[in-house]
């Protein structure tokens, strides 16, 4: 137990890192970064939607080949013309060491356990029944997503997802006083709702804790 809770303790600090760099980016904090991130992705994702996966992967990686190739054929020639000796351009980069430590694997895969275990859970938790009302908002939500999946495939979900990701919080942050009007404005009736539906259908009162 005490070993658990002391690598939770040290995975804490990366993931808040983490936490922090991705909000620089949703935010476009960093124009120049979120710009080429948000760009490679979309174009990435829409060259899926035109052509395979190993088609994608092997275009990636004849144009990155390509570049690498031409540099250090470039170099090569310019430092036989100056007869310097500068070595490989890439020296620094082959230098580096890229391998993964075991701590590092051990502290990602204890977060990635936690929330898989949690999922579980909770998809248990939904699936048997455990407290009515959550169950048949999972159920409303599957059959939501029934018309959602026949209208866009996985893909076209997974553009607007990105673009929403990318937009929404700039947004959000721009005009959020009016936003959160709204957003209570819309909680309060679902509330209101889901009130009266559990007045007036027996068994679907939430259990007190």
């Amino acid at each position: 137990m005490e070993d658990n809770s002391v690598d939770k303790r040290e995975c804490e600090p990366a993931a808040k890192h983490w936490r922090e760099q991705v909000v620089d980016l949703l935010y476009w904090r960093d124009v120049k970064t979120t710009g080429v991130v948000f760009g490679a992705a979309l174009l990435l994702l829409l060259s899926l939607t035109v052509c395979s996966i190993v088609s994608v992967s092997s275009y990636i990686g004849l144009a990155l080949l390509s570049v690498t190739v031409c540099f250090r054929i470039y170099k090569g020639i310019l430092q036989a013309i100056q007869k310097s000796d500068e070595g490989h351009p890439f020296k620094q980069y082959l230098d580096q060491d890229v391998s993964l430590s075991e701590d590092t694997v051990h502290k990602y895969s204890d977060v990635v356990l936690a929330k898989l275990n949690k999922i579980i859970v909770d998809l248990r938790r939904l699936f048997l029944v455990e407290d009515l009302v959550d169950s048949i908002k999972f159920a409303v939500l599957m059959w939501i997503l029934t018309y959602v999946g026949a209208l866009f495939n996985g893909l076209t979900l997974l553009i607007l997802g990105l673009i929403g990701a990318f937009s929404c919080p700039i947004i959000y942050e721009k005009h959020q006083a009016q936003i959160d009007h709204y957003l209570a404005l819309v909680n309060n009736q679902i509330k209101d709702i889901v009130g009266k539906i559990q007045a007036k259908v027996p068994g679907m009162k939430r259990k007190t804790e």
